[in-house]
């Protein structure tokens, strides 16, 4: 088989996995950043934003609905929702299935990441594109958070790249004081937050930051086949503490009011209490006190 190309991840210089091509579907740089959509033998079709592996059709799953779900139901009256990236649509299909949300904006900086998830993984984002509870802004979500009047939403979900390159501005303290003044008074924010095994100092740094505005900063995990080297952290950062600490009978209550309940592949009540429970290599990254 002298035909056979291999795409490589390259998010590790020492360390990688690698897919083999079916067909390549796009391959476009855009403005920001090298994109790539290729159809692989064994997660379907794959979007690679600068050589690293942004979502797979086979497991988005996992990371969608952690993602989404979670804050949502912690919150527990969450209305109005900004997301962050997610250019692929699959947060904001998530947020949307939360019958409760009366409103969700996205923004996402790249718009040709719309374009070609909407071309190339048209599930992944589904009927959300076209919710009338929907807002899709091709913009700077950095902007959008400095320009937005105080108190405007209960959740804020930040689907961005690793901080290197085009998310790196995603990660700062203006950043993070911005999304507390822009939150509601029981207001959160979550952030995908890198696979501490690898990268450690990602969840160390950002937990930090995400300190100096929020009184409670934790994270949870989520075990997605092809963010490699073990559990992925999610960030969190809330106002108020005990939206972390809902016992899981209230989790249920509330995932069934949102028309959620039984319709997920990886979140339930229980994953979502116990995604809080870290193992001391994870926690140990986090602030103290």
């Amino acid at each position: 088989m002298t035909n056979e190309t291999w795409l490589n991840e390259t998010l590790y210089a020492e360390w990688g996995q690698r897919f083999l091509v079916k067909r390549e579907l796009a391959h476009v740089k855009s403005d920001f950043q090298d994109i790539r959509i290729i159809e692989s033998h064994l997660h379907g079709r794959v979007m690679f934003l600068d050589g690293v592996v942004q979502i797979t059709e086979a497991d988005e799953f996992v990371y969608q609905e952690m993602l989404a779900h979670v804050p949502l139901l912690a919150h527990g009256d969450a209305k109005r929702v900004l997301i962050i990236g997610a250019g692929d649509g699959g947060v904001l299909r998530r947020v949307l299935q939360h019958r409760t949300v009366d409103k969700a904006v996205m923004v996402e900086i790249d718009g040709e990441v719309i374009r070609l998830a909407k071309e190339h993984l048209p599930a992944i984002g589904g009927d959300a594109w076209t919710d009338p509870r929907a807002t899709v802004i091709v913009g700077d979500g950095i902007d959008h958070v400095r320009q937005a009047a105080p108190g405007s939403y209960d959740v804020i979900i930040v689907d961005s790249t690793d901080p290197i390159g085009v998310g790196e501005v995603l990660f700062t303290d203006e950043f993070y004081a911005n999304c507390s003044r822009i939150l509601t008074e029981r207001g959160l924010v979550v952030n995908q937050c890198g696979v501490p095994f690898m990268q450690a100092e990602e969840l160390r740094e950002t937990s930090l930051r995400r300190a100096k505005f929020f009184p409670d900063v934790f994270a949870y995990v989520a075990a997605v086949p092809t963010y490699v080297g073990g559990f992925m952290t999610l960030g969190w950062a809330a106002k108020d503490a005990g939206c972390r600490h809902v016992d899981v009978a209230e989790i249920r209550r509330r995932a069934d009011v949102a028309g959620v309940l039984d319709t997920t592949r990886y979140w339930t009540p229980e994953i979502h209490v116990g995604a809080f429970n870290l193992p001391p290599y994870i926690g140990m990254h986090l602030p103290r006190g």
